[in-house]
């Protein structure tokens, strides 16, 4: 992406301190380990409850977990888009999930979102790896997208009526759907646009779930806004219930220093009322997040001022201070999905800016007369009818064609278009988002190869669905017979994954790596049957089988732990590379594993050497919990309280 302008849009690079995504992770995600939404307790809707319950998924396979980063952090140039006029700039990075990293406001001079040049890279988002700040596009299910951290393709598209749009889409695998967002700024005008549309060429219903989320920054004085008096709460711990954000639990949560431990609100907004949710801080300055009537939710969240809340927030910022995050989505929580039809399009517009409210009322004790002035000071920021008819003219534009190819995302789309088109089942019309062969890595060609015909004889990449596994049923290789047993399992046919598990095992000519993955699936299997010695011996053996798949090793380690084996934990720990991205993980298994054997005092010895773990998961309390087991009359260092309440 070299340097060029069009009009008021600059295709550059920004510097960004930051570790490398790293190597994905081989290991197909087939187990059964996505969080599954807080129960629901009193005062919600059975509205809400049924959507809540609707299209759960147990993992998010086919994706591959992106967990080779560390936090070696270093300078690099990162592929930019920046959109400016007089008023403000917006600054878009394409290879990181198509964020918005930057909106400044040119009048105040004040950045209105959570943004630095060192962002750490953790383990938050559906894949693992996530990094704060900015305003993201999550879709799928509940998390951080599966695209956070991918490069979307990317496009400059020139309207006939001389508007300049920044577009980014990609094809989302776990639901199938395409999804584009147009983003653009008029000249003169306070507001940047996101134009979001997604399309859904399945024959069938799918469940759907957006949400915008965008990191806003924390002060002493920052206070959020809405358009309601109840939400529905959630403190990482209880169930969701009803509550009042501006007196909860003995205080005022609209303030975001107010808030002892994590939280969320999911403000309860009237069907009439418009839809927007808005920060001021001390001068009533801050980001107001307006939308059309499609995107329902609105949200805040907050880290909390307790320990594990600051602690959170200096391991994903380092030195950037706090934050807290504004956010708007499809339904009314992130706890719900919605049906989106066989062969529907959803669109919406979304606009960005300085809300610029009056300090003396937004920060007053009428709660009624702060959302009175917040609403009328965003309708003279952006009329609710001015914003509502920009929609029919952005769904004209969506399907226009890119002016100019800027950057390729995944080869994931053309892979679907052809397995649609070889099953004559309908696809979209790719005028205004392009899926080209030039993004096709070998990930993707062997699945094209095996539509094409050809003998399939592996791919480092997973597919999904009845066409696939109806193609590899027609296929006697182990590696086609691997591939049809992963997809059971990861659909969680357990007896058909185990059966065909045991066929790549016995084949003969099997490749190395197959057996290893083979002898872990069935593992994986045989423990969530309840065999948990059986389970442990096939990791087992798959380590003994591909001795340099640290993947392999960590998981097997983790999993011997859990099911009751540290004396097998220590025993592969011994193989543990010494260097690299998951040292810091193997050093704290090799503690546990030792506390749990009865040798407190070693485990100690290597939490008080210090143990950094780069994928320490979000709400992750392991680190803490160990010490106070194994350190009892000392108090847990800060370095180790990650706890979210």
């Amino acid at each position: 992406m070299a340097d060029t302008t069009t009009a008021n849009l600059t295709v550059t690079t920004i510097s960004l301190t930051m570790a490398e995504i790293g190597l994905l992770n081989p290991l197909p995600v087939v187990a059964a380990e996505l969080d599954q939404p807080y129960t629901v307790g009193e005062g919600v809707p059975e509205e809400l409850q049924a959507s809540a319950r609707y299209g759960v998924v147990p993992n998010v396979y086919p994706y591959l977990m992106q967990d080779g980063y560390s936090r070696e952090a270093a300078p690099r140039e990162v592929p930019a888009v920046v959109l400016e006029n007089s008023r403000i700039k917006v600054t878009v990075i394409p290879s990181l999930g198509g964020r918005i990293w930057e909106i400044f406001d040119k009048e105040t001079g004040k950045q209105l979102l959570h943004t630095h040049d060192a962002p750490q890279l953790a383990n938050i988002a559906l894949r693992k790896a996530w990094f704060a700040g900015g305003l993201e596009w999550n879709i799928g299910t509940r998390g951080h997208s599966p695209t956070s951290c991918d490069p979307l393709h990317t496009a400059i598209v020139h309207t006939p009526d001389g508007k300049h749009i920044l577009r980014v889409w990609e094809y989302e695998r776990l639901r199938q759907v395409v999804f584009q967002v147009d983003i653009w700024l008029p000249a003169d005008s306070a507001v940047v646009f996101a134009a979001v549309r997604l399309r859904n060429p399945n024959d069938h219903d799918v469940p759907m779930y957006w949400w915008s989320n965008a990191a806003i920054p924390e002060t002493n004085r920052t206070r959020v806004i809405a358009p309601a008096d109840e939400a529905f709460g959630s403190d990482y711990t209880t169930d969701i219930t009803r509550v009042r954000p501006t007196a909860h639990n003995g205080y005022d949560g609209t303030w975001l220093v107010n808030s002892p431990h994590a939280a969320d609100y999911f403000f309860d907004i009237d069907p009439s009322e418009r839809r927007w949710v808005v920060a001021a801080d001390d001068d009533g300055d801050g980001l107001a997040m307006l939308s059309t009537g499609l995107l329902r939710g609105k949200k805040l969240f907050v880290w909390g001022q307790g320990q594990g809340g600051k602690r959170w927030q200096e391991w994903l910022s380092p030195g950037a201070g706090p934050y807290a995050e504004i956010q708007a989505g499809l339904a009314q929580t992130q706890f719900e999905h919605l049906v989106m039809p066989a062969g529907a399009q959803w669109a919406w517009v979304e606009a960005y800016g300085n809300g610029k409210l009056d300090p003396d009322t937004s920060h007053g004790t009428d709660w009624d007369a702060a959302v009175a002035q917040a609403s009328q000071r965003l309708e003279e920021l952006l009329p609710h009818e001015e914003l509502e008819a920009m929609l029919p003219e952005a769904i004209g534009n969506a399907d226009v064609p890119p002016s100019k190819m800027l950057l390729h995302g995944s080869g994931w789309g053309v892979v679907d278009r052809e397995r649609r088109r070889k099953a004559g089942l309908a696809w979209i019309d790719e005028s205004g988002t392009p899926f080209v062969d030039e993004s096709v890595t070998e990930e993707q060609q062997p699945w094209l190869d095996l539509l094409a015909g050809k003998a399939f004889d592996g791919a480092p990449g997973f597919v999904a669905g009845a066409d696939w596994e109806a193609l590899l049923s027609g296929q006697d290789s182990p590696e086609a017979i691997f591939h049809l047993a992963t997809m059971r399992h990861a659909r969680q046919d357990l007896e058909g994954a185990k059966d065909g598990y045991g066929q790549v095992i016995a084949a003969e000519g099997a490749r190395p790596r197959t057996i290893a993955l083979a002898h872990r699936g069935l593992g994986l299997a045989l423990l969530a049957a309840g065999q948990d010695p059986e389970g442990l011996a096939e990791l087992r053996n798959g380590v003994e089988a591909d001795s340099a798949n640290t993947a392999l090793l960590t998981e097997a380690i983790t999993l011997s732990i859990r099911h009751g084996d540290p004396a097998l934990a220590l025993e592969l720990n011994e193989s543990a590379p010494k260097a690299g991205a998951g040292v810091g993980r193997m050093t704290f298994l090799r503690a546990l594993a030792l506390a749990r054997t009865g040798h407190a005092a070693e485990a100690a010895a290597i939490l008080r050497e210090g143990v950094e773990i780069p994928d320490l998961r979000e709400g992750e309390d392991a680190l803490a919990d160990l010490w106070q087991e194994v350190c009892p009359d000392d108090a847990v260092p800060a370095a180790y309280q990650f706890g979210m309440h």
